[in-house]
């Protein structure tokens, strides 16, 4: 029999979160090790679960969704999305404007299915959150990256975001809060974006599912709510600010001129029917999350749990050699920086297998989230103060060896060095 090939539309694609890394980290788990894991933004093994109250609602609701529902979500749940950006100030998202999904992840490929054709340019931040480029690559598209200027609070440098825009160029990806850098961009952001849209005649695709996690007073402004003639994409849902990223539960809401979005929207449907719905029981949880308390607000604010995580993390890791990160803004994630000089980085892929295997701490590398240079990676802060804590330490144990090797000048990389 003839090997089946995988096709030519993977060639470009890639998501390392959960590639060669990953791998190396469950077989060494396989073979008895404990991993000290800091690498993806999943809450439940940190202990940080759904509110009761909605798991108890999900439940009372079971019996009820064991048929398909409406391909673009139950109508509660749809109400419940459409409500909730109104209080928001966002008065013509209707109902009709809402598309449910196996959380946000699906509705990325869905929305850009529905909207590229082969060739089509997407600008999308770098760094970024990877399921973004792979979509767009695996769709016909072509990722387009923009640099987010690290001197700046990792706002996007809206020069090179202006002159990364071309004939070819359809849409623009803004993701707010960021993942991986914990940026949250200000009014004055949002609105070069809405003019450079306007002026290219560009369409926005907001990702915002960090949207309620905040730190210091930091405010996020629904990019929505920054025009009404520009076609805008808002995507959120349940599996951060609510810890349920296992129920898959997420929305994209359509907002913008209705004239222009109509065949787009008509298309969307389509899409949506073909994959018939999304997790019917999950939907059932959406109206109750988004009414009444905030439990997140308990997390975030001084002396809450993510808060003092965040700030123990970027307390000890810019204390260390070398090592630098903007304290998070937003979101669950500092992408820390490593000084060149100490530490002259070929492959920053290698150099995290190198950690895994020598401290067993698992963290994710900087050009995972397509960062164009091998200094940087990402650091969970879900892990609880003692865990971060000892996370640091065997950081600090592994770049203490590395500078001496490096500082040695011997033959090979660093990376080989610490092998030997």
């Amino acid at each position: 029999m003839r090997p089946m090939q995988h096709s030519s539309k993977l060639a470009n694609v890639r998501y390392e979160l959960r590639g060669p890394i990953l791998h190396a980290a469950k077989q060494m788990e396989a073979e008895g090790h404990r991993i000290l894991r800091m690498n993806l933004g999943d809450t439940a093994p940190f202990g940080l679960e759904a509110p009761e109250s909605i798991v108890v609602d999900m439940i009372h609701h079971l019996r009820g969704a064991q048929g398909y529902s409406d391909s673009k979500g139950i109508f509660s749940a749809r109400t419940a999305i459409s409500q909730y950006y109104q209080t928001k100030g966002l008065m013509q998202i209707g109902v009709e404007d809402i598309f449910v999904g196996n959380g946000v992840s699906e509705l990325i490929s869905m929305t850009l299915q529905a909207f590229l054709e082969n060739g089509d340019e997407v600008l999308i931040p770098a760094p970024d959150y990877p399921l973004w480029t792979a979509s767009v690559t695996l769709t016909g598209g072509v990722p387009v990256h923009y640099l987010c200027d690290e001197d700046r609070s990792w706002w996007p440098d809206m020069a090179d975001v202006e002159a990364k825009i071309t004939a070819k160029t359809r849409a623009i990806v803004i993701i707010n809060p960021n993942n991986p850098t914990g940026a949250v961009y200000p009014r004055h952001i949002l609105e070069r974006f809405v003019e450079l849209a306007r002026k290219h005649d560009l369409v926005i695709f907001s990702d915002e599912i960090y949207e309620k996690i905040l730190y210091d007073g930091h405010e996020h402004i629904h990019m929505a709510s920054m025009s009404d003639d520009v076609c805008t994409l808002t995507f959120s849902g349940l599996s951060k600010a609510y810890r349920m990223p296992g129920y898959r539960a997420g929305w994209v809401a359509l907002s913008g001129p209705r004239a222009a979005m109509a065949d787009y929207k008509e298309s969307l449907e389509l899409i949506a029917s073909l994959r018939l719905c999304s997790n019917v029981p999950a939907q059932h949880a959406i109206q109750t999350s988004l009414g009444g308390y905030q439990s997140i607000n308990d997390l975030t604010k001084p002396g809450g749990r993510l808060r003092e995580q965040r700030d123990r993390a970027s307390e000890l890791l810019n204390a260390l050699p070398g090592v630098s990160c903007v304290p998070a803004a937003g979101a669950m994630y500092l992408f820390v920086k490593l000084d060149a000089d100490l530490y002259p980085i070929d492959s920053d892929e290698e150099f995290v297998i190198d950690l895994l295997r020598d401290q067993k701490i698992l963290v994710s590398h900087g050009t995972a989230f397509h960062w164009p240079t091998p200094d940087h990676f990402r650091f969970v802060i879900l892990p609880s103060v003692d865990d971060i804590e000892e996370a640091v330490r065997r950081i600090s144990t592994f770049l203490a060896v590395y500078r001496r090797k490096a500082a040695l000048g011997r033959t090979g990389s660093p990376e080989t060095a610490l092998r030997e």
